[in-house]
């Protein structure tokens, strides 16, 4: 089948948009959403509201569907992937700091390189090579002092290296350990398993790459899911009989995390706001269970202080 449809106008999208049964209130306000937002990206969010039409393979809209509505949910989206980065920021860091420790006290500061240590010597190699890349065109101050300083090895330390690569590359790294040792004793601080801990440090690297390019994440269906926990048992029962392709569960194992990497923080309460302060983006739609809030994650209490060796329960 050939691609036929023709590009429109604003002003003959918002006729569209009327035409399809969409009301829309000020012309202008419509406007100025479908120039500087586009059609295309706002469309993903009014879908929850279209209905069959008449005619074959047109749209239409639900009675009473307003443009302001589509808007309060896309806005709704843009605040909840800002929540998302923030949290990602802070547990990534956490998992650059706990590998680069673990292996520069297990295996030396170069460690990290023998290929010895790892399941697939391609996908190290590949690993190193994109490593080297970075860190000879990386102008911050400690590639530039390591790179006039030592003529060997070329590459830096592991806590050097650590801050070079991307969540995506440390991602890699971490799962082609080839020893279960090392995996687990990276995860252990965090209370979780090494197959949890891995699995989720390559989704949450697909998670910040949607935010990153300014996806949506609202009501998406993930391709890149974590593994879903048997302990600990909060984060097992916070998560019991939802979807992992829901943002419902990465919110729920970040929330467990940042109460470990980030004592006393209120991203849990910023979070609940936002969720309460926009209902038109509806809880179950992102994978939230009925009862979320009676779940343990969620009723957990705050902690001045954080343990760096959480019991497994």
């Amino acid at each position: 089948m050939k691609f036929r449809k023709p590009a429109l106008s604003i002003s003959d999208q918002v006729a569209l948009l009327k035409r399809r049964g969409m009301v829309i209130r000020d012309d202008s306000v419509a406007r100025h959403s479908l120039g500087f937002l586009s059609y295309y990206r706002l469309r993903a969010y009014w879908l929850p509201f279209e209905v069959p039409a008449d005619a074959r393979g047109d749209h239409a809209f639900r009675a009473n569907t307003t443009l302001e509505d589509v808007l309060s949910i896309y806005r709704f989206d843009r605040r909840l992937r800002l929540l998302v980065l923030d949290a990602i920021g802070q547990v990534e860091v956490a998992f650059r700091g706990l590998w680069a420790h673990h292996m520069a006290m297990r295996h030396g500061p170069h460690g990290y390189l023998n290929p010895h240590l790892y399941a697939r010597r391609d996908r190290h190699n590949e690993a190193v090579a994109k490593l080297t890349v970075e860190f000879n065109r990386s102008r911050a101050t400690f590639a530039e002092h390591y790179r006039g300083k030592y003529a060997s090895p070329k590459l830096p330390p592991i806590w050097m290296a650590a801050e070079t690569i991307s969540l995506g590359q440390l991602s890699k790294w971490i799962r082609n350990l080839k020893f279960r040792a090392d995996r687990k004793a990276i995860a252990q601080p965090l209370g979780l398993s090494e197959v949890t801990f891995t699995s989720f440090c390559h989704h949450i690297s697909y998670v910040r790459n949607i935010c990153a390019h300014h996806g949506r994440l609202w009501n998406k269906r993930f391709t890149v899911t974590m593994s879903m926990p048997n302990r600990p048992a909060e984060l097992a029962d916070s998560l019991a009989g939802t979807d992992p392709k829901r943002i419902y569960c990465t919110l729920a194992a970040l929330e467990f995390l940042l109460t470990i990497v980030s004592p006393g923080n209120d991203w849990r309460e910023r979070l609940e706001s936002l969720v309460e302060d926009n209902p038109l983006a509806d809880p179950e739609s992102m994978g939230f269970p009925r009862n979320w809030r009676q779940r343990p994650i969620w009723n957990k209490p705050r902690c001045k202080h954080g343990s760096l060796r959480p019991h497994m329960r």
